[in-house]
């Protein structure tokens, strides 16, 4: 007689030791709550969102927020091992049908697993991380590093940025609006989706006018960087130029009219990425970078320029000086 192999042991306690509560009527409240949150919030001051997809779910509970619910279809209880050992008590587990699970997700193509989460809302002191004086407020920590959204309205890109700032040792990123433009919601199902959960752990604050980050930042004693697709802006520097040690902030605008006037003269530096034209084509050369494009190079160079100084200053030798890498033909 051949025995059936049994589930390793950690594995069958997991899916075990707690099973989902069933739900099967179309207007139970927790069914009708999970619609809602999917579709997306309404504001910035939406508390509680809803996210979809077994990696995203997994993130939001790898992370430090509270997660409400989490609910599987019946397709979706496939990935009960790898979510239910994340699971605190105080999260509900819940499971429906397939086709009621299709009624309220909002991808076409569903993996039958989402969550209700309530993301950390950060403030600026905290992507600050500095000390508070009595007198003059806070002042940035010198490893302050942050990126400004002013009016970046594509979800897309919105997400790819946060990834990429936390990819690249960012403190925290400020979703603004200037000039009567506004930045998409970092915490709208795109947004999060993009970010691939780096939205739960990356420090975010919304909610701010340009001109009032920049009055915080300049009393923080924080640079300000502004980014330009402009080649012949007079005052612009490249990247590799700018010398993006201790407290910065890097502004990345609207992706087709760029940053406001008003923004770009209250900053410290305008910074552009110059790009090579194309041989014997100029009329058909690249003439801008993508916003998350041109945020991931500029947080690459700030933290390549601070890698190099942390290793100048334990007497490290550095294969080549920031200066060294640069192709002569970009300047």
């Amino acid at each position: 007689m051949t025995r059936v192999p049994r589930p390793p042991r950690s594995t069958q306690r997991a899916t075990s030791a707690r099973q989902p509560e069933s739900i099967s009527a179309r207007e139970n409240h927790w069914l009708k709550r999970f619609r809602t949150a999917l579709t997306g919030p309404s504001s910035t001051s939406e508390i509680a969102i809803g996210i979809e997809g077994a990696r995203l779910v997994e993130e939001a509970l790898r992370s430090n927020i509270k997660v409400e619910a989490v609910l599987v279809s019946e397709s979706g209880r496939k990935h009960l091992g790898r979510i239910i050992p994340r699971i605190g008590r105080e999260t509900r587990l819940l499971a429906t049908s397939d086709a009621l699970f299709q009624n309220l997700a909002a991808t076409e193509t569903t993996q039958g697993v989402a969550a209700i989460v309530r993301p950390r809302r950060a403030d600026l002191e905290e992507l600050l991380g500095g000390t508070v004086a009595a007198k003059s407020g806070v002042r940035a920590s010198a490893n302050t590093l942050i990126v400004v959204l002013a009016g970046v309205q594509d979800p897309g890109n919105v997400g790819t940025i946060i990834r990429a700032a936390e990819a690249f040792g960012a403190t925290g990123v400020v979703a603004c609006h200037a000039g009567g433009i506004g930045t998409a919601h970092a915490f709208s199902p795109k947004v999060v989706r993009a970010s691939a959960g780096a939205v739960f752990r990356l420090p975010v604050v919304e909610g701010i006018s340009a001109s009032q980050l920049q009055t915080q930042l300049c009393a923080a004693g924080v640079r300000m960087f502004a980014s330009t697709s402009l080649p012949n802006h007079s005052e612009a520097v490249t990247s590799w130029q700018a010398d993006m040690s201790g407290a910065i902030a890097l502004f990345i605008g609207n992706e087709g009219a760029g940053l406001p006037a008003e923004v770009l003269r209250a900053t410290d530096v305008v910074v552009r990425i110059p790009l090579a034209m194309a041989r014997g084509l100029e009329n058909e050369s690249v003439e801008s970078l993508n916003a998350a494009s041109a945020a991931a190079i500029l947080l690459y160079e700030a933290a390549s320029q601070r890698e190099d100084l942390a290793s100048n200053s334990t007497n490290k030798l550095t294969s080549a000086s920031p200066t060294s890498r640069r192709p002569a033909e970009f300047e």
